[in-house]
């Protein structure tokens, strides 16, 4: 049977412009659930019409993925992305990370000029800590469209970084699996162990047991 995914849409939007709020900006994460490699949360001032072709990031292709994150780049009247890394997560936890990585998309923004009145946050649980400005929205990146929007530039991004460490680390697959725990990923740290991008702080690390083979010549490893 064929399903037909929801299409994200500007209600949202604009009853919050509706009601005088005027900057509305939807944010989303990605790579929270990784073992390696950052976390990304993107924030996106909505342009005032629909844009076609952006659903939630996990329902498109690679291609489909790209061409929505650089549609969104020119309908949006504002773009940030920022990045907590793997040392960030640890050092800090995940909710901590989260935090940061969205200030520091905030700050992007805010360059432009662009002071939030209303954020709408994926998920239910507000990392934010901003207060009454924030409203969460469960499955918002399959409904909202601006947090739609910021869930494919921040995949688009992470991914992008990702594919950029796997020429470093090629053991572990990250071209493809973008630091999850895919099986190659696994294989690779039954076999050599964390590398130096490896979140040292995640459960995984406590049930990990490498043979301690040595790495590829000239790569890097912990």
């Amino acid at each position: 049977m064929t399903t037909t995914s929801a299409i994200p849409t500007l209600r949202l939007e604009r009853r919050c412009w509706a009601a005088g709020e005027q900057v509305v900006v939807g944010i989303d994460e990605v790579g929270r659930g990784a073992w390696a490699g950052p976390v990304t949360v993107a924030a996106v001032v909505p342009g005032d019409v629909h844009l076609r072709g952006v659903r939630d990031s996990k329902q498109l292709t690679r291609p489909e993925r790209e061409r929505a994150a650089a549609a969104v780049r020119t309908w949006a009247r504002a773009v940030g992305v920022g990045h907590a890394t793997h040392d960030e997560c640890d050092a800090f936890g995940m909710t901590e990370a989260l935090r940061l990585a969205a200030a520091r998309a905030l700050a992007e923004i805010a360059a432009w000029g662009f002071e939030p009145d209303r954020i709408v946050l994926d998920g239910k649980h507000d990392y934010l800590g901003l207060g009454a400005r924030v409203t969460t929205v469960i499955k918002g990146d399959t409904s909202v469209l601006s947090v739609a929007a910021a869930s494919c530039v921040a995949k688009v991004a992470r991914d992008a970084i990702m594919r950029d460490e796997a020429e470093h680390f090629p053991p572990y697959g990250f071209e493809s699996n973008v630091g999850y725990p895919a099986p190659v990923h696994r294989c690779a740290l039954a076999a050599y162990g964390p590398s130096a991008i490896h979140r040292r702080s995640w459960v995984f690390m406590e049930q990990l047991c490498w043979r301690g083979l040595p790495p590829p010549p000239g790569r890097l490893f912990a």
